[in-house]
């Protein structure tokens, strides 16, 4: 069952590996590169902030005592209305996204949440914050779903995975603003306290709304709505400085061109397309999956209560477990950025499979050392649950972080990205939602079964661990169109590859696949 698709030799993942220049050396592509971080990889720095939003301003008074003291269900949907909102606003997203491209989709979005954070920083009772939070998540899976297909769709092949991984890294940034803020708002003395950070949170949107017309529209989208001189300017330009005779780019441009037609003759555009065949079907299971392993693995108790679980081991003091969250994020966002660089190295299935297989080690020692610290009494048992917390970081990186959208922009061809990542972001959201509204109420060492609950997450990892083993295929070391036939029959897959070099070649693109030498067409024009 772990398989794939057949494995081909493929020209352009072959050009792209043989090029001598590094990214920084290449003028265009570095401007393309460094407009990414605040036009993309910010939007994931709105999930980071929210999450210690909500971690964070339970540890402020004036947020509790403004809320009255919210326990159970009621603080469980204070911090679940935003995925609620997202699973509400997904199934019109490839709507969007499909018909008027990738950019206006992030700049939708964006609008939205800046919307929301403006209505949550002036709210005046709970069901106003509750609203806001709903439409900030609308908003948030438009600019995820864009903007995560848009990095994988303008990156240069070598670098691809990188920036896909590095999309998700951006989280962790957002997550050391808002707990920084929120710990120095603290001492405001006034719901000024809660309101500050609550408006901060539109900060990455603002920048995405200023700045995401300075990137080019994905040229993948350019070709499905033929407009074929406007996505070849785009591959130029970006992939060969500006070369109009690159053979690289004639031959990214062929390659892609041949595969989204291969790929839309089999497809209606619908959501019907999602089920239609046995390689679709798996895929969704797969992107279903995921997006539920990528919220109920453990992290959703760390990220939005980690206040409760130090209540828990007896470290109660607000101002200790404010500096302990900064160190967490702060831990986070190296571990994330690590990874990220790291992932050319290693083969997915090995990255997700060892992520997994820590983050299980961890959780079952953490739940012996919280039960030593709750039940025995053990302050050394205590400290060491606060180890474990931070032992997760690294584990739940290698996997989720780094590999979560590199992946399934892999898995998903063109035709079906947008709704194969808004499936995910379905389930997530549903997950997040749950565990936000279930967490507390099982945390609770009253109501709940406090400690206890930690073996339930032990043995739902486990489960996890044994589908990833069974369902995940590998994908590294291929171009975007090579996988999208990754399920297919090796036969229409055969039928891609060799369409595509009939077009290469055709056109005088390259003689001779061992001869094709990228690093003459692509130095020009560099600084």
């Amino acid at each position: 069952m772990v398989g794939g698709g057949a494995q081909t030799d493929n020209i352009v993942h072959r050009m792209a590996m043989e090029d001598k220049v590094p990214w920084h050396r290449k003028r265009n592509l570095r401007y393309l590169y460094f407009m990414l971080f605040p036009c993309l990889m910010g939007i994931e720095m709105t999930s980071g902030f929210d999450s210690q939003i909500i971690n964070a301003v339970q540890i402020v008074p004036a947020w509790s005592n403004f809320f009255g003291h919210p326990t159970g269900g009621y603080k469980g949907i204070l911090a679940s209305a935003l995925p609620l909102g997202a699973v509400i606003g997904l199934p019109f997203i490839p709507l969007l996204n499909d018909n008027l491209g990738r950019r206006w989709c992030v700049m939708f979005g964006s609008v939205t949440m800046v919307i929301g954070s403006l209505i949550q920083g002036f709210a005046v009772n709970g069901p106003m914050y509750i609203v806001s939070r709903l439409i900030i998540g609308f908003g948030l899976p438009y600019a995820i779903v864009a903007g995560s297909s848009l990095i994988g769709e303008l990156a240069y092949p070598k670098e691809r995975a990188i920036l896909t991984s590095l999309f998700n890294a951006a989280y962790f940034i957002g997550a050391i603003v808002a707990s920084a803020v929120t710990y120095g708002t603290q001492q405001i003395p006034s719901d000024w306290s809660w309101r500050v950070p609550s408006l901060l949170q539109m900060s990455p949107s603002l920048l995405q709304v200023a700045l995401i017309f300075f990137l080019p529209e994905s040229p993948r989208f350019l070709i499905s709505k033929e407009r074929y001189e406007e996505a070849f300017r785009v591959l130029v330009t970006y992939h060969a400085e500006g070369n109009e005779d690159s053979e690289f780019a004639k031959a990214e441009m062929a390659e892609i061109k041949t595969t989204i037609a291969i790929e839309l003759e089999h497809s209606k555009r619908s959501w019907m397309d999602m089920i239609n065949s046995p390689g679709n079907r798996r895929r969704v299971l797969i992107g279903s999956l995921l997006g539920v392993m990528s919220q109920l693995s453990g992290n959703v108790v760390i990220s939005y209560y980690l206040g409760d679980i130090l209540n828990l081991i007896g470290f109660t003091d607000p101002s200790f477990q404010a500096k302990y969250n900064i160190g967490n994020q702060c831990l986070g966002l190296v571990c994330a950025i690590s990874t990220a660089l790291l992932v050319m190295k290693f083969k997915r299935r090995t990255m997700f499979l060892g992520s997994i297989s820590a983050i299980l080690i961890i959780y079952v020692a953490w739940t012996i050392s919280s039960a030593e610290a709750i039940v025995g009494g053990s302050k050394a048992a205590g400290r060491l649950c606060l180890f474990w917390i931070y032992a997760y970081q690294p584990a739940y990186n290698v996997g989720f972080n780094a590999l979560t959208y590199t992946y399934l922009v892999e898995i998903f061809p063109y035709a079906m990205r947008a709704r194969g990542i808004s499936i995910f972001q379905f389930f997530g959201k549903a997950a997040q939602f749950f565990g936000t509204n279930v967490n507390p109420v099982g945390l609770d060492p009253v109501n709940g079964i406090g400690w206890k609950y930690l073996i339930v997450y032990c043995c739902w990892i486990a489960v996890e661990a044994f589908l990833m083993w069974y369902l995940w295929p590998e994908t590294s070391g291929h171009t975007l169109e090579e996988l999208a036939f990754l399920f297919e029959d090796a036969d229409r897959a055969h039928a891609a590859t060799e369409a595509v070099e009939e077009q290469i070649h055709s056109k005088g693109v390259v003689k001779h696949h061992e001869e094709a030498n990228i690093s003459e067409t692509t130095s020009k024009d560099q600084v």
